[in-house]
């Protein structure tokens, strides 16, 4: 998945960027206070996509 859509999926679901580093952004869901890192690359694996909502408490951009 694309990184810049990936971001749009988490700003859609209330997470905002705490802190942007070299290697990682670490966004914060502002309903329930969780943290996650997402690396800065053009493309991210549906798995990690996955894992990153999961950490979140979000739902995945992916329906299966």
């Amino acid at each position: 998945m694309k990184l810049i859509n990936f971001v749009r999926h988490l700003r859609s679901h209330k997470c905002e960027l705490l802190r942007q580093g070299g290697n990682h952004s670490v966004y914060i869901n502002t309903e329930n206070g969780k943290i996650s890192s997402i690396p800065c690359h053009k493309e991210i694996k549906n798995n990690l996509c996955r894992k990153i909502c999961k950490d979140l408490e979000i739902s995945s951009p992916f329906y299966t």
